[in-house]
Order: structure tokens, then C-alpha cells, then sequence
């Protein structure tokens, strides 16, 4: 996908309603309160680790998050750096989207109020080493996050 592309499904995301119950599908999480989208996956490496296979698909990866991030940036201002680890150990559950992306990633780019009482993230994210490093990009309430 291009820059363009990308930036296109973010907007598209931002614009959905959340529905009243958890939907899980191929490429979109979504539930009361968030929705959650894979933008772009590298392969899986369930077949073949080898460094310099996985390093080209960091590479693609961190490009297209640096490409988004910075027509997000251009939109709407500096993102703020969430840390994701605390929701990851904390004793309570984490709530939606949080939860799921401090399954993936340590942290995420976000981006408050570009629709009133939404904010936008960006992260990138692996569920374990064999499967495929994705860019996520999450919608959530404004509530779900620390002031």
C-alpha cells in the first residue's frame, strides 16, 4: 500500500461507528469504544527465520510506519508516545484497544482529538517471532487513555 493508501484506511477507520459488540475479522478488531486495523503485514516466518529475511521485513514495515506517522503528523500535529508495558502488567484489564496492542507492541503513536473524543494510534506489532510483524493503526475513546 502507499502512503496515500494507508493514510485513505486510517480516515476510513476514524469515520466508522463502534459497534455494541466485539466483532473480530481478518484485518479488523472492533467493539464498544475502539476498533483495530492491520494496515500492512510482512510474511509470517514460520518456514524460514533467517536474519536477513526478517530484518528487509522490519525495514518494509518501519518504512510504511514512518510514512504514515508523518502525514498524521502533517494533519494533525505531534503524536504523543504511549507506553503499552503497563497495560500489558497490570493486574486489571486493560481496556480496548489497549489490551490487545500491549499484546504486540511496547508502544504506540497517538495522535488525541482528531475526531471529537477519539484519538488514532500507530503501532507496530508481532504476536510471537513466527508470525508476521504488522502496522497496526487503532481508534479508541478518548476516556481509554491516560490524561
Amino acid at each position: 500500500m502507499t502512503s496515500e493508501d494507508l493514510h485513505a484506511a486510517v480516515e476510513e477507520l476514524l469515520a466508522l461507528p463502534f459497534p455494541r459488540e466485539d466483532t473480530r475479522g481478518e484485518v479488523r478488531d472492533s467493539g464498544p469504544g475502539y476498533h483495530v486495523q492491520v494496515l500492512q503485514a510482512s510474511r509470517d516466518f514460520w518456514d524460514d527465520r533467517d536474519e536477513e529475511i526478517v530484518e528487509a521485513a522490519e525495514e518494509e514495515i518501519d518504512a510504511a510506519f514512518r510514512a504514515l506517522a508523518t502525514a498524521l503528523t502533517a494533519r494533525w500535529g505531534e503524536p504523543e508516545t504511549v507506553d503499552l508495558d503497563p497495560y500489558l502488567w497490570s493486574e486489571e484489564p486493560a481496556p480496548e484497544p489497549l489490551g490487545r496492542l500491549s499484546m504486540l507492541s511496547g508502544r504506540m503513536l497517538v495522535w488525541r482529538r482528531p475526531v471529537p473524543g477519539r484519538w488514532v494510534a500507530l503501532a507496530v506489532g508481532q504476536a510471537d517471532r513466527e508470525f508476521p510483524i504488522e502496522l497496526l493503526a487503532a481508534i479508541g475513546e478518548e476516556h481509554h487513555l491516560p490524561a
